[in-house]
């Protein structure tokens, strides 16, 4: 199978058991390409190519550079995907009646019931998401397990939460630990969430869920490299080697280089399995 077009982050889809397959659709530019299985090509050759093309997620138009997740600059100063609360929920007014940039898609997204969690990645982490985003921001993540600490009827509350909680707890992922086999730890998860609990204290009381219900993540790895360098297709336009896993938004081959796929999102490749 060979694949042409312009990257975007892949999606991803959870059975009953935990275990995560993902798709790949990407864009040409704009319009949606058919969708196919990662996992899939688990054990085969791959190989991924870049000719030096970019093209921005939101208008299509040629650009050398991206901002943000795919976008120009222009897209990234007025496009509502570059909203500032997408990276500081706190800073979302929504929920007031004010718009940072678009009301409507600030209502869509911002307007919803959002979740306050702790995860595993390469680490406990602390995150806010939407609820109808659970699993699959964990999933993109890289969490390998994940409980739900408390949730609000909008993004601003849910923020305001894990700016206080960055006192115990870390909001970063650090790629490389995650790129391992990070082992599960039931009681650890549930004593991070009680302490998450003890520092919110009395005002978010009524917030707090109850259920202590965790979610376990199990990622397509066949192994884990022993050391791992992130491959950026600016310097590096042709990756070739067997892929031996995915994770968060990695691709992870045998010979120890891993692709970000939504850092190279808008990016125009070719990509092939042996």
């Amino acid at each position: 199978m060979k694949w042409i077009g312009n990257v975007r982050k892949m999606e991803s889809t959870v059975d009953g058991k935990g275990c995560i397959t993902y798709h790949f659709r990407g864009g040409d530019p704009l319009e949606p390409c058919p969708m196919w299985e990662v996992n899939t090509w688990l054990g085969r050759e791959v190989q991924v190519s870049f000719g030096g093309e970019i093209h921005c997620v939101v208008t299509g138009k040629k650009i050398h550079k991206t901002y943000g997740e795919g976008m120009s600059y222009e897209a990234f100063l007025s496009s509502p995907l570059a909203t500032p609360s997408i990276v500081r929920p706190e800073l979302s007014r929504i929920h007031e009646g004010i718009a940072l940039r678009d009301e409507a898609w600030e209502r869509e997204h911002h307007l919803q019931p959002h979740a306050v969690y702790v995860a595993r990645t390469s680490h406990l982490k602390v995150g806010v998401t939407r609820t109808s985003n659970i699993p699959s921001r964990w999933v993109d993540q890289g969490a390998v397990e994940a409980v739900v600490v408390a949730k609000t009827p909008y993004r601003q509350l849910a923020g305001e939460m894990e700016v206080a909680l960055k006192e115990v707890l870390s909001d970063k992922t650090h790629w490389r630990g995650m790129l391992s086999d990070v082992v599960c730890n039931r009681d650890e998860l549930l004593q991070a969430k009680e302490d998450c609990v003890d520092t919110l204290g009395e005002a978010y009381e009524s917030f707090f869920d109850l259920d202590d219900h965790i979610t376990r993540l199990h990622p397509p790895v066949l192994m884990y490299p022993p050391k791992v360098r992130s491959v950026k297709l600016d310097k590096t336009p042709h990756i070739h080697s067997r892929l031996v896993g995915l994770k968060g938004q990695y691709w992870m081959f045998e010979d120890g280089s891993v692709w970000n796929v939504r850092s190279h999102a808008g990016y125009r490749v070719e990509i092939s399995a042996d």
